[in-house]
């Protein structure tokens, strides 16, 4: 079962599906959008994707707990469950990493690190991340901002409803360690559309900050 995410993607969205159809050919995508206001959910519909969908902006967190359900509903006990952002166009392919170890048993829960980029900010989220999640479960991860993620059955469902808006892959992270998962992680050469150094850039990762704050000191 694979549960993509998306925004106003429009311009991606139609290359990262066909890559997870062909890289995923027997398995079922629900598109999770979140109020897009362009021709996102027409693309999906298109390509004969089902497409779940709150009709407004909910945030990322919201938006992938209705699609998550939905995959439950259609999914069995045994299934793998693969997240991952509308914005991956043909890299999505690589996914098959991640469910490949949650599917052979060596993870509960795989996350797909980014290899690093030029274009990301200067860091600070990230560390900032990685030590909520050392600070809260002892463990020491390079990507637990990750949303490219493998899930078993039983992570899934014990770390739903997800957190609120862009604190929601944080909260998965600790949520997972702490209920007693196997994270693991792999780095993978995947392509998105990167937020720039710009001032637009800078006020979306402020509120990324603010919303994996609130994650961590509420599970303090």
């Amino acid at each position: 079962m694979i549960i993509v995410t998306a925004r106003d993607e429009a311009e991606r969205i139609g290359a990262t599906l066909e890559a997870l159809a062909a890289a995923f050919p027997r398995s079922h995508i629900v598109l999770a959008d979140d109020g897009s206001r362009d021709s996102t959910v027409d693309v999906a519909v298109r390509r004969g994707v089902e497409v779940v969908s709150a009709g407004t902006r909910r945030g990322k967190g919201q938006a992938a707990s209705l699609g998550c359900a939905r995959a439950l509903e259609l999914g069995g006990e045994n299934a793998t469950y693969l997240l991952c952002d509308g914005d991956l166009g043909a890299s999505a392919a690589l996914l098959t990493a991640l469910s490949q170890r949650v599917d052979g048993g060596e993870a509960d829960m795989a996350i797909g690190v980014l290899e690093p980029s030029r274009r990301a900010g200067f860091g600070v989220l990230a560390s900032f991340a990685r030590a909520a999640v050392r600070r809260s479960t002892g463990t020491r991860l390079q990507g637990p901002l990750s949303g490219q993620r493998a899930l078993n059955d039983r992570t899934l469902r014990q770390t739903l409803p997800f957190s609120r808006g862009f604190g929601m892959e944080l909260a998965m992270t600790i949520d997972a360690l702490r209920a007693g998962a196997r994270v693991l992680e792999s780095q993978l050469a995947l392509e998105h559309r990167w937020t720039d150094r710009r001032l637009a850039g800078f006020r979306h990762r402020a509120g990324q900050f603010r919303a994996c704050l609130a994650v961590y000191l509420r599970r303090l």
